[in-house]
């Protein structure tokens, strides 16, 4: 009695299933129709080929046509290039700068300023700023990402039964590529006191050092690494170094700081990546370097023993690295021993070599 059961129930399965095998078939059949000679999905990669520019959408007089700007717009790229017109083939690429492979985080301090510095993007290091002072119970006042600048509310420390403190934590472009610098401002009123304006300089330095310390010590050990903020694409404002290149002038480098600082960070390039310091010359603004590989430049054993002074065991010049000040910065370019510019292909090369050794 099971066995004609079970074969009625399947005669019963096999009716109905002929006909929902009919309509898949059919939709089956159906869909191959729209299909083309490369399958379901059609290669689409070179449409772009077919697009048509458009002619610009005229405004009425008297109109606002600002909303009709471009979607996408090309920015103008410097002209940088080491390949030139009477250059055979590519250039060899350039080597990456030891700089990028140095310590993550570090503090430096110049002429009373103190800055944490990380070879990390600014919209790299903003949401990471942010994270780091809430874990550590110091909650954002105020936030300006395209300013790059981050305020704390006011705090009441245990320590101090006279005054509050807040901090200000301004982030900006690094003079290296890629990197960040992050200045910390400290402020105190008296607890019932009215706040003004963010002083210049802090007004406690210790405070200032130690806050400088701890978001170094963060930066280095967190493991937020990767997290880039969107809103902060453009975050502290321009580039604080460029390399120009004018068609009918020799290219330089641009460094929109104080010469003081320039002219440290101009110096601490002189000594890595082939270069060595060989005499400086702050008044006339002019390093004097060789390039090259230094023991080629040094006489041997019985050269030495004979030698009249230690002056002649002294590197050449190759070149001179002059600083000049400007009304956009400091203007830093590089001629030869006598003065004269090198090639430009040459003074290019080593312009770049100079702008990724900065510190």
């Amino acid at each position: 009695m099971n066995k004609v059961r079970l074969v009625n129930l399947h005669t019963r399965l096999l009716a109905y299933a002929r006909p929902l095998l009919v309509v898949l078939g059919l939709s089956l059949l159906s869909g191959c129709q729209m299909m083309d000679d490369d399958g379901i999905f059609r290669d689409r990669q070179k449409d772009y080929q077919l697009a048509q520019n458009m002619p610009v959408m005229a405004v009425p007089e008297g109109a606002d046509s600002d909303a009709l700007g471009e979607l996408y717009v090309v920015a103008e790229i410097p002209d940088t290039s080491l390949l030139l017109e009477e250059t055979i083939g590519a250039p060899r690429p350039q080597p990456l700068s030891g700089n990028l492979l140095d310590e993550e985080v570090k503090i430096q301090t110049l002429s009373g300023k103190r800055w944490v510095l990380t070879n990390r993007a600014p919209s790299e290091v903003w949401p990471r700023v942010r994270n780091i002072l809430n874990r550590n119970a110091l909650p954002t006042g105020f936030a300006d990402a395209s300013a790059g600048v981050l305020e704390t509310v006011w705090l009441e420390l245990k320590s101090d039964d006279v005054y509050k403190h807040r901090f200000q934590f301004r982030i900006e472009p690094g003079v290296q590529v890629d990197s960040t610098e992050v200045a910390i401002v400290h402020m105190r009123i008296e607890k019932d006191g009215t706040p003004g304006a963010w002083p210049l300089v802090s007004d406690d330095d210790e405070r200032e050092k130690a806050m400088a310390n701890m978001l170094a010590s963060a930066l280095a050990g967190d493991e937020s690494s990767g997290t880039v903020s969107l809103l902060a694409q453009s975050i502290g404002g321009e580039s604080k170094v460029d390399i120009v290149t004018p068609k009918d002038a020799e290219p330089y480098i641009l460094m929109r700081l104080d010469y003081d600082r320039s002219w440290a960070s101009v110096g601490y390039a002189t000594g890595r990546d082939g270069f060595f310091l060989v005499d400086q010359d702050r008044s006339e603004g002019v390093f004097y370097v060789f390039y090259g590989d230094p023991d080629a430049e040094k006489p041997g054993f019985f050269a030495r023993l004979f030698s009249k002074s230690e002056e002649e065991q002294r590197l050449t010049v190759s070149y001179l690295i002059r600083l000049t000040r400007s009304e956009d910065g400091v203007a830093i370019s590089l001629v030869d021993s006598e003065g004269k510019p090198a090639e430009r292909i040459e003074t290019l090369r080593l312009l770049k070599k100079i702008r990724a050794n900065l510190s």
